[in-house]
């Protein structure tokens, strides 16, 4: 079967499922330039969580298969190491033009897998595409540092260098975004990578990697594999893989964090989230409610930076009962209905987790305003779907407050003041994001620079920075040293060299028998 097929396989699925019977196509690897159909005889179903129709079988790579890969990636990094920035940077113009061409196209893919609606799934490519933006910037970012003169005659520079082989490993929720925080960066930076996609929706990356091939990109300087954990620990102990990049739970991150360190890798590893948004008596009632709406059930609440707690100070506790009204009238559907708000979770374990969570918070005494559970969506009986679901009422010993739940469900707290509501949030073992709405400048200095949050959001509910900057999720969010794009991403996929040069006469040279540099 040729990749061009496979595409357009995925196209005619991206407007067909309404359909029963789909002829179903496996989802190739990329080894050495050529998307390839996998030897393997083991394969999972990409299902449309909306239908639970089949889309397509991914296999689980074989050991060679993934042998073969890294090989390759080692080989293509060689040469790509030595290739000019400007020519690397010019990969990336033409990969962003490309990326841009295609975000329709890319979007309606990752909807059928995901179940995201259009306009998110769009919002899913364009921050993917605002990376590859920065990574243009790359020779600029690679730039070094030189002093003249640290001793008589002696000069002192850094220069930046890739570090060879990277694997990076993505989750379901952002299938095109998580992938262009990875790949581009690394290899504007002269590595190569092993691209490993979330097994439950690889559709979306293989189309971005053929793109990428467009563009002009090298045969094997980003390998695709597919798998599940026994592929990853492959990839986590090859000693031929120096960094890994991961984003997911904070089960897996633990342990592709710890895995990667004792074998002497470099890492970096996303992990869960509680994020907290302040609610001052000051702030604004309808831009509160309107941020609320869209960052609390917006993506099914799948999202690392959800706003999953709110705190409400004082009397603005009062507000919940509006916030709940708002939220009864956002309903979920299918991704192409227009009225659709947001899509179904990704399976059907996701929501029993979620419905037993709803369950826990009723049980051990929180108040449910609304109650997404059963919600029905009209044509589509067999979606993975739950409705907003608002608690107040919630203590921090709830199972509702203390679990990142990752589906669209809120726990209303109230505080009495702001100081309050600073010792709740730092209290929190995760570190993601968090926000405050308010219209007092004193007060929002005083929590963004006392909360004990890598990213914080004034006036906005969803802080995600912009590749310029970092993604720096704090304490239980994130492990690791260096963060995901912007200048520590670039920190993170090179390595500094210094050098010392001396260019005396010879006459200058006489025998130093110190350490000083004379």
């Amino acid at each position: 079967m040729s990749f061009n097929l496979f595409k357009l396989g995925v196209i005619l699925l991206a407007y067909n499922h309404h359909a029963d019977n789909i002829m179903t196509i496996q989802v190739p690897l990329l080894i050495n330039g050529k998307f390839i159909q996998s030897e393997s005889t083991e394969t999972l179903s990409v299902l449309n969580p909306a239908t639970q129709a089949v889309l397509a079988e991914v296999p689980l790579a074989t050991e060679q298969e993934i042998e073969t890969a890294v090989l390759g990636a080692k080989a293509a990094f060689k040469l790509w190491r030595n290739t000019s920035v400007t020519e690397r940077a010019r990969l990336m113009f033409r990969y962003q033009h490309l990326l841009k061409a295609h975000q329709k196209e890319i979007a309606k893919i990752l909807a059928e897998d995901t179940g995201k609606n259009l306009e998110d799934a769009m919002g899913d490519v364009w921050r993917g595409i605002e990376v590859v933006e920065h990574a243009c910037n790359i020779p600029s970012l690679l730039m070094g540092e030189t002093v003249e003169n640290v001793a008589s005659g002696v000069d002192t520079y850094s220069i930046i260098q890739p570090l060879g082989v990277t694997l990076g490993i993505t989750p379901f929720n952002f299938p095109a975004m998580i992938p262009l925080w990875m790949f581009p960066l690394a290899t504007a930076c002269g590595n190569a990578m092993i691209l490993k996609p979330s097994e439950q929706v690889p559709l979306a990356t293989v189309r971005l990697l053929e793109l990428f091939q467009e563009a002009g990109a090298p045969a094997g300087l980003v390998q695709l594999i597919h798998g599940t954990k026994a592929q990853v620990n492959q990839l986590l102990t090859h000693p031929d893989i120096v960094a890994t990049s991961f984003v997911g739970s904070v089960p897996v991150a633990k342990h592709v964090y710890q895995t990667s360190t004792q074998h002497f890798k470099r890492a970096q590893c996303f992990a869960g989230a509680k994020n907290h948004m302040v609610v001052l008596p000051d702030a604004d009632k309808d831009t509160v409610m309107n941020a609320l709406v869209g960052a609390t059930v917006g993506a099914a609440g799948q999202r690392c930076m959800a706003i999953s707690v709110i705190v409400f100070v004082g009397k603005t506790i009062e507000w919940a009962n509006e916030l709940a009204e708002r939220l009864s009238t956002v309903k979920p559907n299918v991704w192409d209905h227009p009225d659709a708000a947001f899509g179904p979770l990704i399976n059907k374990s996701a929501v029993k987790r979620v419905n037993a969570l709803i369950q826990s918070g009723i049980d051990q005494g929180a108040n449910c305003l609304i109650d997404g559970r059963g919600i029905k969506v009209e044509g589509f009986p067999d979606g993975n779907w739950v409705g907003p679901t608002l608690f107040t009422g919630v203590t921090t010993e709830m199972d509702i407050y203390t679990e990142e739940i990752f589906g669209p469900v809120v726990s209303c707290i109230n505080v009495n003041s702001l100081d309050e509501a600073l010792a709740l949030v730092n209290a929190n073992p995760y570190g993601n994001g968090t926000s405050i709405f308010t219209t007092s400048g004193i007060h929002a200095r005083k929590y963004q620079h006392e909360v004990e949050v890598g990213q914080v959001g004034i006036n906005l509910p969803i802080p995600v920075p912009l590749p310029f900057f970092s993604f720096t999720g704090w304490k239980g969010s994130f492990m690791g040293d260096l963060h995901a794009y912007g200048k520590q991403g670039v920190r993170f996929y090179t390595e500094t060299k210094t050098v010392t040069t001396s260019w005396k006469a010879p006459s200058a040279h006489a025998p130093n028998m110190s350490i000083s540099l004379k």
